[in-house]
């Protein structure tokens, strides 16, 4: 077991040097690459094949859900005609950490004559393809991670790792906010976070309402019935309070057979933490956080209550 732990960290060893020696080697080439995306007016078109094609699609994404508009082409498709996706005023990034990828340097005549910037990703800026492009971004390790030296590992991490670099001076650049992520992924946890409001996610139905008289035995029977783990104390649209199965359980402790005496005021916590129903779930969930609770009660505009969010409502 020693020996495959052993293999495992060297080979992860050789990849973080390759990352050190591809940091220290930025230089100008790289923000001539990140101006001409910046300032271009058309898409990034990504390509590659094989290995570096599995990584030109991973940068295209990224670069896509983080404010630069890309897709990945690929490069025998695009010598079939799929050249004609390719506009005058896009920006082709190519991948080849040989630089002599024939499938890739066939559509390098066809860029040129279209006007196209080129920007090339390889490991040899000696190569024909870097020798052709506008911008060289070298890529290039000392060996692979492989055992044998031959698969492509560390060098397809340094590859990620500069797409990642790209994709995060763009951001940067461009003034990409969270609101900005949110906005290209609505499906995902952080989009819903931000976009939804406490009204849209809310319980609003049956809600656990009782008036400060509310006996100890419906107090028992409300917050069963309710489902929360928590009932409203509401006096004339007046929110006074809330009691939660905590609150109950500990005065049953602590009260004994007296605990069938005490009323919902009696044990009730006051003033509760309030949220309105227009606020993003990211509030809601950013109050609970401060406060340690798991719950909030949700007004309307009349400071009426209209809801009940919990922390589950929102981390779905």
């Amino acid at each position: 077991m020693s020996d495959i732990l052993g293999l495992a960290r060297e080979a992860i060893d050789t990849e973080i040097q390759a990352l050190v020696a591809l940091k220290g080697r930025l230089d100008g080439s790289f923000e001539r690459a990140v101006e001409i995306i910046l300032h271009g007016t058309g898409k990034l078109i990504v390509t590659g094949m094989g290995k570096s094609g599995l990584i030109g699609r991973k940068i295209s994404s990224t670069l896509a859900s983080t404010g630069t508009p890309s897709f990945f082409l690929h490069p025998g498709e695009a010598f079939h005609g799929d050249l004609g996706v390719i506009s005058k005023d896009d920006i082709v990034l190519a991948l080849s950490y040989s630089g002599e990828t024939d499938e890739v340097l066939k559509i390098v005549p066809f860029v040129q004559q279209n006007g196209n910037k080129l920007i090339a990703m390889t490991g040899n800026p000696a190569s024909s393809l870097a020798r052709n492009s506008d911008v060289h971004l070298d890529v290039s390790v000392m060996h692979e991670a492989c055992i044998l030296h031959l698969a492509p590992t560390t060098s397809t991490t340094v590859q990620i790792a500069l797409g990642d670099a790209l994709a995060v001076a763009l951001m940067k650049l461009r003034g990409f906010t969270a609101m900005d992520f949110a906005r290209l992924h609505p499906g995902g946890s952080l989009g819903r976070r931000l976009l939804m409001t406490v009204g849209q996610a809310m319980h609003k139905e049956n809600l656990p309402v009782v008036t400060p008289d509310t006996s100890a035995t419906e107090m028992i029977h409300a917050v069963s019935k309710g489902g929360l783990g928590l009932i409203v104390l509401v006096d004339k649209d007046q929110i006074l309070g809330i009691v939660t199965d905590g609150d109950i359980r500990r005065a049953m402790e602590q009260r004994g057979a007296e605990f069938f005496n005490v009323r919902a005021v009696d044990i009730a916590t006051r003033n509760p933490k309030i949220i309105g129903v227009e606020e993003k779930l990211i509030d809601a969930e950013r109050l609970m956080t401060q406060h340690k609770i798991n719950s909030l009660l949700v007004i309307d505009e009349a400071g009426k209550l209209a809801g009940i969010i919990q922390i589950y409502d929102i981390k779905l």
